[in-house]
């Protein structure tokens, strides 16, 4: 049985797994977002619209389409976490995790919806649906920037604890 050397091999985070695990949770938590969003008629994007080019619209706004946009978007947010984990894990604070939310947003909806189709374009979607799905995905990557930023750079827990106090 190998016991660590030390306190910090000990307590290290696996980068893969903890990506694995937030971007599941970002995913659950945030597509539920979408979905109510799109449910009250805050936005008028289809929760599945990343499955846009490959199932017909009117799946995409059943019930099961529902649950399978909200598949894809933990599946986008296993991989935006998987992303920002390997490539931004030392950034502090919460501003570069929601600059990474409104990144992702403009790939979305500004760089690969005329190529991929997933809405409508900006232009034609309603002030409503822009401002609630900038806002989404802002906080969706302030979600996960903060996160990560709080366990890769938060190294209060790793300090090993004096005697005596």
């Amino acid at each position: 049985m190998n016991k660590p050397h030390n306190i910090l091999e000990r307590d290290r985070t696996n980068r893969f797994v903890f990506a694995l695990e937030l971007g599941f949770y970002a995913g659950f938590i945030w597509g539920a977002v979408r979905w109510l969003f799109y449910s009250f008629h805050f936005s008028s994007v289809v929760p599945g619209f990343l499955l846009e080019p490959f199932f017909k619209h009117s799946f995409l706004k059943s019930a099961a389409g529902q649950v399978a946009g909200w598949l894809s978007f933990i599946a986008l947010s296993i991989i935006a976490s998987l992303i920002y984990v390997y490539l931004l894990r030392k950034a502090k604070g919460p501003w570069p995790g929601i600059v990474y939310g409104v990144v992702w947003w403009v790939v979305l909806f500004i760089v690969l919806e005329p190529i991929l189709h997933l809405a409508l374009p900006i232009k034609r979607l309603t002030w409503d649906t822009n401002i609630s799905e900038i806002c989404l995905f802002l906080l969706w990557g302030l979600f996960i920037g903060y996160t990560i930023a709080q366990e890769f750079t938060d190294e209060r827990h790793r300090e090993p604890q004096k005697v005596g106090n």
